[in-house]
Order: C-alpha cells, then structure tokens, then sequence
C-alpha cells in the first residue's frame, strides 16, 4: 500500500508540474494572436477607405430607333500593409492578378459588332472609351524593368485566357503583339498592345465577367442582363479597365480601381405607336427596361454603395425637341430650365425621376444634354421599376462626331500584291473649323493614325502617298511625326504611329500603303483559311479633341463613377474596318488523296503477297479433287462403271487437270500481279 500510495503521489507531482508549463503556452498563443490582430487594425486603420462597390445604368434613344443601354461598375480597393489581405467585395483573383503580374493599368474588352460612328455617335466619353473593334482587343502597362516585359505579357495573357474562358494565350506569341511608342496611349511606357479580331464572343465569356461582380447577376441591375436579350442586339462590348491607384511594393498592397461596364445597342422589341401622327417612318419606338430586357428592376445589390438609373437626352435630341416645342407653341421664348423640358409634349415618361440635370460647360455645341435620375434604392420586388420612355410625336435628330469620319479598304487584285487606304472625309464638327479657316488661314487638324499589320503582309512604307482633296501632297508637308517598325518574318507584326497636319477646310484626305502578300507554311494556316486573313482595326485618334460630360456645378453627381468617369477629358478617337485579305490558299484536300491512294495501294499490295506466302499449292490441289468428287454425284460414277462394262474396259479415274491447271493459273496470276505492284511502286515512289 505505501509503494501504491507512493506511485500515485508520484504521479500527481508529476502532473502539477505540467500545469504552468501548459499555462505558459496558453498565454503564448494569446500574446501571438493578440498581437496579430492589432498589426490587422494597424493596417485597417492605415486605409484611408473601405471597400466600395458601384453600379449604374444609363439609356439613351439613338437616331436610328435603337436604345443605347450602358451598365457600369465600380470596385475599389484600397492600399493595405496586410500581406495576404482577404477582400470583402473586390474579386481576389483580379487582386492577385495584379499583385503577381505588377500590371499598373489594363484594358480587356470582348466585343461582337461594329460601332456606328456616323448613326450613334463618336465625339462623347461612350463612344470614345467603350466603342471597341471586334474580337478581342488587350493592352496593359507594367511596372517592371523593360526587360521583363514580354515575360510579364505572356503570363498574362494565359492567366486571362483562363479567367474568361477565351483565346487570349494566343496573344502571346510576338507575332500578334506590339509595343506603341506615343499614338496609341502618349507617355505610357512599357506598354504591350495586341487584338483578336476572329475571336468569338459568347455566354461563356459573360459569365465569368459577372462573376467578379459582388452579387453577380442575381441582384441589382446585374439581373437585367438577359442572355438572349443582350446577343440579339447590334452591338455589345464587355470592358473591364484595371487601374493600380499605389506603388506595387513587397510591403504594401496597392490600391486597385477595377471598372466593369457592358455596352449594348438594342432594338426595342415592341413599342406603342403614337397617337397625334401617323409618320412611322421618323417615329421612335416608345420603349421600357421591361421591353428591351425582358426584365424589370427589383431593387439594388446589397453590397453595393449607391445604384442608379439615368435617361440620357443627348444635344442634337434636346435641340429638337425645343424646336418643335417653340414650333408648337408659337413662342419666341428664350431657352427653358431643364425642370421645365418634363412638361414639353413630345414625350412622357412613366416614372418620375428623382432629380433632373442639365450639361454645363459645352463649347462645341449651342445645346445641352439633360440627364433624368432615377435612385433603385427605393424599389423592390413588389414595387420593381420599370422605366418606360412613350413619344408623342416623330423626332428626327442627329449625334455628334468626330471632326474626321475614318474608313479603311483594300484596293487592288490578285493574290500577290495589293494596297491599303485610309479615306477620312468631314463632318458636322468639322463646319466650325471651315468657318474658322476662313479667318486663320493657318488652322490645321491634326490626326494620329495607328496601325498595326501582321508580318505576313508586308507593306513597303516608302510607298506611302498622301492625298488632299484629291490632290497628291509631299509625305513631308503634311507629316509632323512619324515612326514605322517594319516587320520581321514570323517574329514581329509590323508598326505604323504617324500624326498627319491637315488643313481645317478639307473636303477629303487619303493614305495609301502598297504591300505583297507573303507565303506560309502549312503548319500556320488556321483551319478556315479559305475565309482570308484579318488586318486588325486602325485607329484613328485627334490629339487636339477630348470629349467629357459635366451636368452640375454644385457637384452633386461627383459621387457617381460613371459620371466622374465622364468629367474626364478623354481622347476623342475611332476604329476603322477590320480588312479580310485572302492570300494564296494550298489544296488541303491533295494530302488527303495521297494518303488514301497509298494506303489503298499498300493495301493491295501487302493483301495479295500475304495471301500468296500463306497458302499452299498440294493442300488446295486436294481440296479441288475433293470438291470435284462431290459434284460428280452417284449417278456419275454408275454411267462410267456402265460404259466400261459394255466395253470390257477397267473403269480409270477422271483426271483433274482442270482443277490443277485452273490452280496453277490463278498461282502465276497473283504473282504477276503483286510483281508489277511492286515494280510501278519502285519507279514512281521509290
């Protein structure tokens, strides 16, 4: 019993000694944990702001009876100390993308359509940031060492080929990529440019793009993009624009502004026909969110910071419609507020808006867009919005361009050798110049031109001829700047950046550039090369032009994205056609009659030598006698035995050389046969 009683009060010291050891590690951990969570809120507290998330929608009627619906979100994320921080509404793939690539300013827009610069527009912010080329169109800038930019362009092309479920690793290669010196982005260094103009736009390149949304497209004004809805249109062009708003450093995480917007012509499926005329033909299509998306608005995200709807009345539409109101009225009275235009009679709209504005500071037009608010904050499901615009009379407006009108064509024929032109012509803008060359005798439009041509088409630069009002001009009167990277056979596309000083009274302008159409290899054909290869989009931009949109002086829309995206001056610029070049095409179908030919050949030839090597002469010789001997019957065998008797012969057994001469026949045949295979097989492929 002592030992026992002893053994246990070994035990029990033994176990009190544990303790504070225990304790020790517990308190440990707290202090670990503790401190932790205060080097947390010290970088929580270190942020100047949250998180925040946006998201707008902006209609507009367009001349051509068509509605422009433009969606645009916004998600910030602000500078943090934290290393590994977890994001609350910024998507954490876009994030890390930015932190492993140190890209300092992106652009990936997926586009079907081409933009209408002469029906919808091309001197505003919309078509001067979001009328993009077809296909795909990638351009990023870096914030590394000029020797690690192609390594950073290439990675980042696969990580976004496989974020959007698209093709964009073909951008990878040099051939398909260049780097801009100063017309395409000025003063952005480390720049790496590239387009896919074949490249298909579908569900599965929306999806994705919606999922960096913090609530997708369940919720907010996300919901109204309904897939049949948006690909019916004419138009569509998804955007997302990353910006890096701080230094890209191991200590710091830097700033991110991620701007998503989707761009989308419409045609109004169905729309009530006015009462007060019956010109259908410049009547407008009255129309609501409903009927253009099959959908109405049933409230706003909940993560999201503010969610509002605008109608846009552009210059040229409140122009006539003030028109037609003094018209009507028979008054001479000076311009209305802009609260006053919801009482003109042209149209009504079936929700009151919230607050109503109107643009200030216009200098290149004596009208002014009103813009309608509409907050979804206090809309839900049971009260949903659904915006609906009914015209009462027929209005016939235009909308305001770039001072040039760019097209592009190819010009002569054959698969050897052909031209590219650019033709720019005037318009509505370019009227105030005309009047004001009249004056200065001096003014000149200047206009950049960016061109980038695969290296299979090579274009001679030298070859350049400019023409003004149809009028042939030396390159060096009209020239200011130009840099041309000719390029390099399956290295380099080739490069074009020139700014061309044109008169301000031009009534036409064109460039042409000669070219020979190269040769590939069978291996470079894409599989439908019978269609013609793409040149991508030029761009035509004015150095001189920047389009912007104020609509208050007291700043009450500064806290809107879009809008403060708007009051920017950003570069008035257009795309031009994307040219189909068909260059000389082999026969695909020649290897496949070869292959089949001699495999049918191979085959024969293979055939009869086995058959021939495998059978043998003494077996098929008894096999015949036996088959023979069937045939012949009873009634045979009793004829022969007959006639020998009567003749008083033995009866002597009917000889087979039938069967052996017909063998011995077939033998030389097929030996002859696989013989002369052979020897045609030897002198034409041998």
């Amino acid at each position: 019993m002592t030992f026992l009683h002893g053994k246990s009060t070994v035990v029990v010291t033994q176990s009190m000694a544990l303790l504070p050891v225990r304790l020790k590690l517990i308190v440990i951990l707290l202090l670990v944990c503790q401190l932790l969570c205060s080097t947390i809120a010290f970088g929580s507290v270190l942020d100047k702001d949250e998180e925040e998330f946006s998201e707008e929608l902006l209609l507009k009627p367009l001349p051509d009876r068509k509605v422009l619906a433009h969606f645009h979100f916004e998600s910030r994320a602000p500078p943090s100390i934290s290393f590994g921080r977890h994001h609350h509404l910024f998507p954490k793939a876009i994030s890390q993308l930015v932190k492993k690539f140190r890209v300092k300013e992106m652009e990936l827009s997926f586009t079907q359509g081409r933009w209408r610069y002469e029906q919808w527009g091309g001197f505003d912010p919309i078509s001067s940031n979001n009328a993009k080329p077809p296909g795909v169109e990638l351009w990023a800038v870096f914030d590394v060492p000029q020797s690690q930019v192609d390594a950073s362009w290439k990675n980042l092309t696969h990580a976004l080929s496989g974020l959007f479920c698209a093709s964009i690793n073909f951008l990878e290669s040099s051939t398909t990529y260049s780097a801009p010196e100063w017309a395409f982005r000025p003063d952005s260094g480390n720049l790496r440019y590239g387009t896919l103009p074949r490249e298909a736009v579908c569900t599965e390149n929306l999806t994705p793009w919606l999922k960096l949304l913090p609530c997708r497209d369940k919720a907010g004004l996300s919901a109204l993009m309904d897939r049949p809805s948006i690909y019916r249109g004419f138009y569509h062009s998804q955007r997302l624009h990353l910006t890096a708003t701080g230094s890209s450093s191991q200590e710091v995480d830097s700033g991110t502004v991620l701007e998503q917007t989707l761009t989308v012509v419409l045609q109004p499926i169905s729309w009530i026909t006015g009462k007060s005329y019956v010109d259908k033909a410049n009547s407008q299509p009255s129309w609501s969110i409903s009927s253009i998306f099959g959908r109405k608005v049933n409230g706003k995200c909940v993560l999201a910071k503010s969610s509002n709807v605008y109608l846009q009345f552009e210059k040229g539409l409140v122009g006539e419609l003030k028109n037609l109101h003094k018209e009507n009225a028979n008054s001479e009275t000076n311009k209305l507020a802009s609260k006053d235009f919801l009482s003109y009679p042209s149209f009504e709209l079936s929700v009151n808006p919230d607050k109503v504005f109107e643009e200030v500071d216009n200098l290149h037009s004596k009208s002014t867009s009103v813009l309608y608010e509409f907050s979804v904050e206090k809309y839900n499901d049971s009260h949903p919005l659904d915006l609906g615009l009914t015209w009462k009379i027929p209005v016939v407006w235009s909308c305001q361009q770039a001072p040039l009108h760019a097209s592009r064509f190819l010009m002569g024929s054959g698969n050897e050798r052909g031209a590219i032109a650019i033709y720019l012509k005037p318009t509505e803008l370019s009227e105030g110049l005309k009047k004001s060359n009249i004056v200065d005798k001096s003014c000149e439009l200047r206009v950049n031109v960016f061109q980038v041509v695969p290296w299979y088409i090579k274009v001679y630069y030298h070859t350049l001829q400019v023409f003004v009002n149809q009028q042939s001009r030396a390159v060096a009167d009209v020239m200011e700047k130009i840099h041309v990277s000719p390029s390099k056979d399956k290295i380099s596309p080739g490069v074009m950046e020139m700014i061309l000083k044109l008169p301000c009274g031009l009534e036409s302008a064109a460039l042409n550039l000669e070219f020979d159409k190269g040769f590939l290899h069978i291996d470079e054909y894409p599989p439908d090369a019978n269609q013609g290869f793409d040149i991508p989009a030029a761009i035509i931009s004015y150095p001189d032009f920047h389009a912007s949109m104020r609509f208050s002086e007291d700043g009450s829309l500064d806290k809107s994205p879009l809008f403060s995206k708007f009051q920017e001056k950003s570069l008035v610029l257009s795309y031009t056609e994307i040219l189909l070049v068909p260059l000389t095409t082999p026969d695909f179908s020649m290897p496949y009659n070869v292959i089949t030919i001699t495999c049918t050949v191979f085959a024969l030839y293979f055939g009869s030598l086995l058959n021939v090597l495998r059978k043998r002469v003494d077996e098929e010789e008894r096999f015949l006698k036996s088959n023979a001997g069937r045939k012949t019957g009873r009634l045979s065998t009793l004829v022969s035995k007959l006639s020998a008797k009567l003749r008083g012969k033995p009866r002597e057994p009917q000889p087979s050389t039938t069967a052996s001469s017909s063998v011995s026949f077939k033998l030389i045949f097929k030996v002859l046969l696989v013989s002369g295979i052979a020897i045609c097989w030897q002198y034409y492929f041998g």
